[in-house]
């Protein structure tokens, strides 16, 4: 910090004996070794920031222990949006499936979790993953059976009981994978993207073994085929298989877990098999354990007493082998929870028949408010169906990929309502904010002069407005982490002063351009205000991005989160860069022509630089809303924080996800509700 300032304080010197053209021999000699002094701070603010020889492992490890809580934040989010509106877990069965070639060593059967009361011998999930030889285990069942809530148990259970040695599990939905990229390549950038770890921390992290790939669902990265059967080349799964069978640590498989509906992957089997990995496939519901979560979950015993007879009495009918999985178990709660008759099942003799029906009657039982809950419900069915089979559009690789995926972010929405639409819309926008400085061009002497300068600038930075990309996200509360207060502070110091002298070479080079254009005399002013305003604002910006990205994450990212960081993000650097750009370009104009002309040209400036370098990706998602408005709500981030609330989607790190496949395809099948089964 000394230096700093010493280098500040001699760069001031410097200047007033250049303006009064004073400057000896000694002070060129001073003047000369301002480069060096500055090389000499970068060098030691560097070696400052440099972690000490023989730590790394035990900073990796500390790493480790905070991204252990971070998905126990997150993916408890997840487990309890599953399950519905409750608390209610069921323990899944899992048997050991024999596969050709190479497979892990692993016991026969296992279960979710552990009976404290009961006495059985069967290892829970946690228990089973540890005890496969070498840990690389495949959970597969028929569609609805559990494997994504049992892969949830499996990496929180893993992620509560661990050592300081022992990997992290992150679940990462495959359908996201550009199978371009290698398995550690795409850990790096989930860490990066999804959890906001900083890029060298999330590389140092993968590539010391302390992420545990948890990839869930292999059946949804490629299309069925026009029968709905699976794919049997399915060339993104294979392809991901291949990457998965190169993973290894050291001399061994890379630990993993993968989840994946049966048919899919014993399709695979015959093409691309995994080896060196233990397949379980998840059992049906016991009947016992199935009648015991309806009577759990239902309010109207006497509503609910035929249908119970009825599944209690016949165990292998139809009824019984529809509702043994938790995905219709809950879909059969949550549908007759307060109203209908559950008896009406039993007038429906096939599972699709059950399916449809129940499915049909989803949204409007979730869209009703819990009991006790006072008011109206916030949203109506036929809405909030017409809504959501409009978002299941994004998904089928229309959006911002080639490939279908089931992820929704909501500044990635945008080409969903029309990608030449919005980019107009967001190019007229900017156009028109930058050009409300337009009226105070005529208080200037030549307004003509003033007024084209601001109509070039709105043009152009319309024109570039189109094609803005979204600025990633900023942790606004890492500014709270301990210590990181006091790095934060001395970037504030020594960045400006650093960046000034950086600038020092745009204000030459300013300087020169005005000496040029026939104005000597502004020359040294003009390039000592570009260089000392230009530098500042860099500085800070510096500041503000490094001081909060080189820390790791305090809290779960959840698309709340994601969205306010990214406001309150875009506004600090708007606000920065538009002060700072503003004054810098509006103080060349108020020196070279006159003071009233370079207000009006800064205001501008101020407002353009603003907009592009922090408010871009808020402004498009605001453009995006507004193209929308018939097809989704205006306040879309209300609507699907609800959403997941009433158990029609879930959270997905600073992503959304329909709470099943099954819902999602259901919706994307019907853009109107359907009434009658």
């Amino acid at each position: 910090m000394l230096a700093g300032v010493l280098l500040l304080a001699s760069a001031g010197y410097a200047v007033s004996q250049l303006v009064r053209d004073e400057l000896g021999p000694a002070d060129t000699a001073g003047l000369l070794g301002l480069p060096i002094g500055v090389a000499g701070l970068v060098a030691a603010v560097a070696a400052l920031r440099r972690p000490a020889q023989g730590t790394d492992t035990e900073l990796v490890r500390q790493w480790a222990a905070t991204l252990a809580v971070q998905v126990q934040e997150s993916e408890g989010k997840v487990r309890h949006q599953l399950l519905g509106r409750d608390t209610r877990r069921i323990d899944l069965r899992y048997t050991l499936r024999a596969v050709p070639g190479r497979a892990a060593e692993a016991p026969g059967v296992g279960r979710t979790f552990r009976d404290p009361g009961g006495a059985g011998a069967d290892p829970d999930i946690a228990g089973f993953f540890r005890a496969t030889r070498p840990r690389r285990l495949v959970i597969a069942g028929a569609p609805g059976s559990g494997k994504t809530v049992l892969a949830l148990e499996l990496a929180l259970a893993l992620a509560a009981d661990r050592t300081d040695t022992d990997p992290v599990p992150v679940r990462i939905p495959m359908a996201q994978w550009d199978t371009a990229h290698t398995l550690p390549e795409l850990l790096e950038k989930h860490l990066t993207q999804a959890l906001d770890w900083p890029a060298e921390m999330a590389r140092r992290l993968v590539s010391h073994g302390m992420v545990l790939p948890v990839l869930d669902g292999l059946d949804e990265m490629d299309p069925p085929l026009a029968d709905g059967s699976p794919d049997p080349d399915a060339p993104r799964a294979k392809a991901a298989v291949q990457h998965l069978n190169a993973y290894q640590k050291g001399l061994e498989a890379g630990s993993l877990v993968l989840t994946s509906r049966m048919a899919n992957y014993e399709a695979l089997l015959a093409r691309e098999p995994l080896v060196d990995a233990a397949l379980v496939v998840v059992s049906p519901v016991a009947s016992e354990t199935a009648l015991t979560y309806l009577r759990d979950r239902c309010h109207d015993q006497a509503r609910w007493q035929p249908l119970l007879d009825h599944l209690e009495a016949h165990p292998s009918c139809v009824h019984a082998r529809t509702l043994s999985t938790p995905w219709r178990l809950g879909l059969t709660a949550t549908v007759y929870r307060y109203h209908g008759d559950p008896a009406d099942l039993l007038t429906l003799y096939d599972s699709g028949a059950l399916d449809r029906h129940l499915l049909a009657r989803y949204i409007p039982a979730a869209v009703e408010p819990a009991a006790g809950d006072p008011g109206p419900p916030l949203y109506g069915p036929t809405q909030v169906h017409r809504w959501l089979h409009h978002l299941t559009g994004h998904l089928t690789g229309t959006g911002a990929t080639a490939h279908q995926t089931t992820d929704i972010t909501v500044h990635g929405l945008w080409p969903s309502a029309g990608p030449g639409r919005v980019r107009m819309a967001d190019a007229l926008l900017t156009f028109g904010t930058i050009s409300a400085v337009l009226p105070a061009a005529w208080l200037t002497p030549e307004p003509g002069k003033a007024a084209a300068s601001v109509l070039a600038l709105a043009v152009v930075c319309g024109l570039a407005a189109a094609l803005a990309l979204s600025p990633s996200r900023l942790d606004w509360q890492k500014r709270h982490k301990p210590g990181l207060r006091g790095p934060f502070l001395l970037g504030l110091i020594v960045n400006p002063v650093l960046a000034t002298f950086v600038g020092v070479a745009a204000g030459l080079a300013v300087g020169v351009a005005i000496a040029a254009a026939g104005h000597p005399s502004a020359s040294l002013v003009v390039g000592t205000v570009v260089s000392w305003v230009a530098g500042l604002g860099a500085g800070f910006r510096f500041s503000v991005a490094t001081g909060l990205r080189g820390a790791a994450p305090t809290t779960a990212v959840v698309p709340p989160v994601a969205l306010r960081d990214d406001t309150v993000y875009g506004l600090v650097y708007a606000v920065s860069t538009g002060l700072f750009g503003g004054l810098a370009v509006g103080g060349t104009v108020a020196l070279i022509l006159e003071p009233s002309t370079g207000l009006v040209v800064g205001a501008a400036t101020a407002v353009a630089s603003g907009q592009a370098s922090g408010l871009s990706a808020a402004r498009r998602y605001l453009v995006f809303l507004l193209c929308a408005r018939r097809r989704l709500p205006f306040r879309l981030g209300r609507f699907l924080d609800w959403a997941c609330s009433a158990g029609l989607m879930r959270y997905s790190g600073p992503a959304y996800q329909f709470r099943h496949a099954e819902l999602q395809h259901w919706l994307a099948a019907h853009p109107d509700p359907v009434v009658s089964p």
